[in-house]
């Protein structure tokens, strides 16, 4: 691809994405204000700000930026919140933290398997559903949906996959509400909060939302925990393979 080339597209999706994303950054300059004004969480005002302008990202010229927000923009301010998390900072947590990770990790997914078999489903839907809701949610159920075999009736893995898909996100956002209340009221330290939310939240945006909304302490806390239950994706989707493989 010619240098004149890339510089056309970037210029055809700047003009594409002129409207929605100054409409992104009205929502999220507005929500962190009242936020501040309140003293209350900025995912949570921005969740109600979206919802009443939730029709500028249906129809009209807006959709595109704000698709782009929501999408290219979220991943690179999750991946800079990332970059600035020092090791030292890691390791600072301890060992328990890692372990506790991995091991609630294991114990959601067997028992997603066990949910599943008592209500009368089959295991690969326990490892889906399992798997989403102890790693990350919808990523992690579209990763290990794609590694899974497909199914005599290839509907029945596409509709577990999206039933999947739809409810880990709802859980995931009652849960970025819910669990800093949770956490108030309990009267946790910045670092039991940040670990409570970092293992419990199901997205990775949602736990920084909720972690940042209390405090900059909880949000790193909370980031931490959350990037060591995404590190497991791998060792379970390999773990899924190589089981699949023998059967």
């Amino acid at each position: 691809m010619s240098l004149s080339s890339t510089w056309r597209g970037g210029r055809e999706s700047a003009r594409t994405n002129v409207h929605g994303i100054p409409m992104s950054v009205v929502v999220a300059v507005a929500a962190v204000s009242l936020a501040e004004h309140y003293h209350a969480s900025a995912m949570l005002f921005a969740l109600l700000l979206g919802m009443a302008m939730k029709f500028l990202s249906t129809e009209g010229r807006c959709v595109p930026g704000i698709q782009f927000s929501a999408s290219t923009l979220l991943r690179i301010g999750v991946a800079l919140l990332g970059v600035r998390i020092t090791l030292a900072q890691i390791t600072a947590l301890g060992a328990l933290p890692v372990a506790m990770v991995a091991l609630s990790v294991a114990v959601t997914i067997g028992f997603g398997i066990l949910l599943a078999r008592l209500l009368g489903y089959r295991n690969k839907f326990g490892v889906l559903t399992g798997g989403a809701v102890a790693i990350c949610g919808a990523s992690a159920a579209m990763a290990i949906a794609a590694v899974m075999p497909a199914h005599a009736d290839d509907n029945v893995k596409e509709r577990a996959t999206i039933f999947t898909v739809i409810g880990v996100s709802t859980l995931s956002t009652v849960a970025m509400v819910i669990h800093p209340v949770i956490v108030t009221a309990l009267g946790l330290s910045d670092e039991r909060a940040g670990i409570f939310l970092g293992g419990t939240i199901h997205d990775v945006a949602q736990v920084v939302g909720a972690g940042y909304g209390m405090s900059k302490e909880t949000g790193d806390v909370a980031t931490i925990v959350k990037l060591l239950r995404v590190a497991m994706l791998l060792p379970v989707i390999l773990v899924i393979t190589l089981s699949y493989r023998k059967h």
